[in-house]
């Protein structure tokens, strides 16, 4: 494959960055996006040129690094995948591919396409932590759970912070991200003791880190690689009010 790519480079944070157009050929249609990035910057190291910066560890689809936009869309043009899941197939001969970070105030660019996500960190310590002592993992089995909440919980724990809700929200919310993270610890009975102390506390330093408010489109959903579903919002907002009120 012959591709054209539109790849956004910015020194550091403080610097103006633009769109530099570069051109690869022969690339197979088997490689993963990451390894034609690989690629395009072994060459661009050859010709004694600065590589392209970008996230990326496990490139499983496990660590939620490798966070892009690729032509509009967080993550590129597939469903439940991470962009280290993504492959060269779902492109065309020829194609143009336009390449961004995240974009959002929450999430400044470091360098290039690699942008600080410290906030989401931020908010998990915001959250604290779980006070009941389980002891082994006998005793912590033996406190019964409905299976219906278990399986809800473990769902929302599918969550792995990669911040593509961020990314597709208009208003850069962080309310899927939140919603899953209150909802993992609020559905089973561990989770409770500090329920209502979490939820406020997440929320207010949500708001402090400058994501913005929901928009109710599901862009969040729809683009989640994990399938995290717009319902761990409504939770997560019914478990704000009874905390507050």
């Amino acid at each position: 494959m012959n591709l054209k790519l539109k790849i956004w480079r910015q020194k550091d944070p403080h610097s103006r960055g633009k769109f530099v157009n570069y051109r690869l050929n022969d690339i197979s249609s088997d490689s993963s996006f990451l390894e034609m990035l690989d690629v395009l910057n072994e060459e661009l190291i050859s010709k004694g040129e600065e590589p392209v910066v970008y996230d990326h560890d496990c490139r499983e689809g496990i660590c939620g690094a490798c966070g892009l936009y690729i032509n509009g869309r967080p993550h590129g043009p597939d469903s439940l995948i991470t962009v280290c899941q993504l492959h060269m197939r779902k492109f065309k001969n020829g194609d143009t591919i336009v390449i961004e970070p995240w974009r959002a105030r929450a999430f400044p660019v470091i360098r290039d396409l690699m942008v600080d996500r410290d906030a989401f960190d931020t908010l998990i310590q915001e959250g604290g932590y779980v006070s009941v002592n389980t002891g082994s993992a006998p005793d912590a089995n033996s406190i019964p759970v409905k299976k219906l909440y278990a399986d809800l919980s473990m769902d929302a724990a599918a969550c792995i912070g990669c911040g593509a809700c961020v990314a597709a929200c208009k208003n850069a919310s962080a309310m899927l991200f939140v919603g899953a993270k209150v909802s993992h610890l609020t559905l089973l009975p561990q989770g409770k003791v500090e329920s209502n102390e979490r939820v406020r506390d997440m929320v207010a330093k949500m708001d402090e880190l400058g994501f913005g408010n929901c928009t109710n489109t599901g862009a969040c959903e729809a683009e989640c690689p994990k399938g995290i579903k717009l319902t761990n919002i409504a939770r997560l907002n019914r478990e704000y009010y009874r905390a507050t009120f």
